[in-house]
């Protein structure tokens, strides 16, 4: 968001103003009951939550339709009691609900083709039966502040009154940094013990967490942004350690057998696996890179294009975001490998060594 000082200001405050109000709304009536809920335990709640963040790749919709699916279906099931087996279903209906709320026309999937390629077990006529059930439920209101609306609004401050604060990260942009915390905000989303605190307090403790990595005076910065949210402090302490630990423990559980190769000829990255066939879902993390379709050789799996799709998490949110910072210049989206940026300039062939093999972890 880019608009002339004073008027910056106004319009982001305007913005988080408006956000807290909605989300204290809907904190009345989506009282957090889903861990009390003795037929949907929490940890099948977070898996058909991570289910929904699949989907998102799969159907190359933006974030805020993932934000969105998943802040529905928690107030669906703190308002029933939903069995296991119709989980699926709740989810997949919440899934297309935010979906037409929050894409263009062209991009809402086909009702048939969600039903068929989602595998959610359901028929188009069941989605839309309990689609019309959660409607009633939730009072036929699907306007709500989202975590990640609250995470751009809080990063748009901090990058407007803090301009040195992506200084130690170069070559990231504001939207792709912003991208960077997206991606593990939906993270984040599914873990079931950050249920307890509101979207505000979720996105304010991940930006606090990123502030302090990066500026001194990070204590300073979230105390304004907590004082502007009016928030309680006590309750940002909590739920910054729950993050850092959820964090640490999902960076604790990735693959560590990748290595990535580059083709120096065709400005390409291909994993490969040593030893196991399982491969992370995200091969370049908190980068943005570009890839570009290659044969596999020397025993590497062949990428496809919808797999790349799922593993660009970061590129795809830059894409969907950028408009924020109004950086129209996207040739500078371009990832780290070797220490050495990969470019695409003319003279150039090999900015990397020739089939190096690197370690990422």
């Amino acid at each position: 968001m880019k608009f002339p000082g004073p008027l910056e200001n106004q319009r982001l405050s305007f913005l988080l103003e408006k956000a807290i109000s909605r989300e204290a709304q809907m904190w009345k009536l989506n009282v957090r009951k889903i861990s009390s809920n003795q037929n949907v335990s929490p940890s099948q709640r977070d898996e058909v939550v991570q289910w929904l963040a699949k989907r998102k790749y799969q159907f190359n919709l933006y974030p805020e339709t993932s934000a969105l699916a998943s802040s529905l279906l928690d107030r669906s099931l703190a308002a029933v009691k939903a069995h296991p087996k119709d989980l699926s279903c709740i989810a997949i209906s919440c899934f297309f609900l935010a979906a037409k709320t929050v894409e263009e026309d062209e991009r809402i999937p086909v009702l048939k083709v969600l039903a068929r390629d989602s595998f959610c077990g359901c028929s188009s006529s069941e989605i839309l039966r309990m689609q019309r059930i959660n409607l009633d439920k939730l009072n036929w209101d699907l306007h709500t502040a989202t975590p990640l609306d609250f995470l751009h609004v809080f990063h748009a401050i901090a990058v407007s009154t803090r301009p040195q604060l992506l200084f130690s990260l170069p070559k990231l942009s504001p939207s792709q940094h912003l991208a960077v915390l997206t991606k593990q905000l939906i993270h984040r989303m599914a873990c079931n013990q950050l249920l307890q605190f509101r979207g505000s307090m979720l996105a304010l403790a991940m930006v606090s967490l990123e502030m302090e990595k990066l500026i001194p005076d990070w204590l300073s910065l979230t105390i304004e942004l907590l004082q502007k949210a009016q928030m309680d402090s006590s309750q940002l302490i909590h739920c910054r350690e729950l993050v850092a630990h959820h964090l640490s423990t999902l960076q604790s559980s990735l693959p560590l057998n990748s290595i990535y190769v580059y083709h120096p000829l065709k400005h390409t990255l291909v994993t490969c696996d040593k030893g196991d066939n399982s491969k992370p879902e995200v091969p370049v993390r908190d980068t943005a890179a570009f890839y570009h379709h290659l044969p596999a050789a020397n025993g590497c799996k062949q990428i496809s294009a919808k797999r790349q799709v799922e593993e660009m998490e970061v590129d795809d949110f830059y894409d969907g975001i950028k408009w924020l910072y109004n950086e129209d210049n996207v040739s500078e989206n371009v990832g780290s490998v070797c220490g050495i940026d990969i470019s695409r300039q003319e003279g150039h062939a090999s900015p990397c060594p020739p089939l190096q093999p690197v370690s990422v972890m």
